[in-house]
């Protein structure tokens, strides 16, 4: 089986699950990325200068759209690699590329991640996915709250799949120590993971804790702000901000942390997470996992068992939470070991590719 994976960008550092399946994929996978002038991973061009040239004197002759040699040149680099199945990863840019898609004649199965099912104006943008919902053979989403979203916009049932994500089998190896009195948070720095109430709440734990350390990972737009409310509340000592981290750092910050903290919350425009793939890292590794009950993180987060979940905003019982792993070391033994387990489970990066793989072969 050949598979064309079809994705907007090429590999950002936060879309680690799109690698995943790129990588784990028992097939021979072709990367397609980009928008306007896509690319195919491994190939410096998709045409000769020659066949440009043919196209552009084929263009002007017989008065074919501006997006002629661009398309013609993906369908036939499609049909050279015997492409079987497609696989485009987001809702958004499968609706982008729907035209070239349909002209392949080839089976489609669409993978919605986050904010493509949540957010009404890329909804609306995206005509509420009638044309996907029609032409795809499969739709995948990855939690059951965007699994209703979009049935609600008219998906069929029968196309829907459920499934999430899986951990880097490496996660899995990590034996927390649990030394450290230290939580870590990891993730862009986007209004939809909030990390300001992260801050807030862990201020609030430090009032009980003085030693305790909060390490955030990552960048974005909200970065400056996190640092000026750091040092605001004169917590400068106890949070760092070290950036963009490897999967290799993060699984040594886990080693020696309480536990992993992420106040996930709904934006204004409606933007919400899929299942936060560092939740399923953390709970793997054998950490419990201080979040809120926020899209598809109480899918995998089982409360009181695997780990703490509380209402999106709900500042002060999040610092609860956090001041009960500084207390009871123990008890976050118990919830991390419990959230290994369960991951091992019902939510293995082996399970999730298999059911992929399963899906891709089952539209051909």
């Amino acid at each position: 089986m050949n598979i064309a994976i079809f994705t907007p960008n090429q590999n950002p550092y936060s879309e680690t699950f799109i690698q995943a399946h790129k990588t784990y994929l028992k097939s021979t996978v072709f990367y397609y990325y980009g928008r306007k002038n896509m690319q195919l991973e491994g190939v410096t061009h998709l045409s000769t200068p020659w066949e440009r040239r043919l196209l552009s004197l084929k263009k002007r002759i017989f008065k074919k759209p501006a997006n002629f040699i661009q398309e013609t040149i993906i369908l036939n680099s499609l049909r050279k690699n015997k492409i079987d199945v497609i696989l485009a990863e987001y809702g958004t840019h499968a609706h982008n590329i729907l035209p070239i898609l349909k002209k392949t004649g080839l089976p489609l199965v669409v993978h919605f991640h986050g904010y493509d099912a949540s957010m009404p104006t890329v909804i609306e943008k995206c005509d509420k996915y009638k044309a996907i919902f029609q032409y795809a053979s499969k739709v995948v989403v990855v939690s059951l709250k965007m699994e209703q979203l979009l049935l609600e916009m008219g998906c069929p049932r029968e196309k829907l799949v459920y499934n999430v994500y899986g951990p880097e089998p490496d996660f899995l190896k990590v034996q927390p120590t649990f030394l450290k009195k230290q939580f870590i948070a990891i993730g862009r720095f986007t209004d939809k993971k909030a990390p300001y109430y992260t801050i807030l709440a862990f201020k609030k734990a430090v009032e009980n804790h003085g030693d305790a350390k909060l390490i955030m990972a990552g960048d974005g737009h909200l970065l400056n702000i996190c640092k000026n409310l750091v040092k605001y509340l004169d917590i400068e000592a106890q949070v760092e901000f070290p950036g963009i981290i490897t999967p290799e750092k993060f699984r040594h910050l886990l080693a020696e942390s309480r536990g992993l903290v992420q106040h996930s919350i709904t934006t204004e425009t409606g933007d919400m997470e899929g299942t936060p793939l560092s939740v399923l890292e953390s709970s793997a590794a054998g950490l419990p996992v201080i979040a809120t009950s926020h899209a598809g993180i109480p899918d995998v987060i089982i409360h009181e068992k695997t780990g703490l979940l509380c209402e999106e905003h709900e500042v002060d019982t999040m610092a609860k939470f956090m001041i009960s792993l500084l207390d009871n070391v123990e008890f976050a033994k118990e919830l991390g070991s419990a959230g290994k387990n369960n991951i091992q489970i019902n939510f293995s990066m082996e399970r999730h590719i298999a059911s992929l793989q399963n899906i891709l072969k089952s539209v051909l």
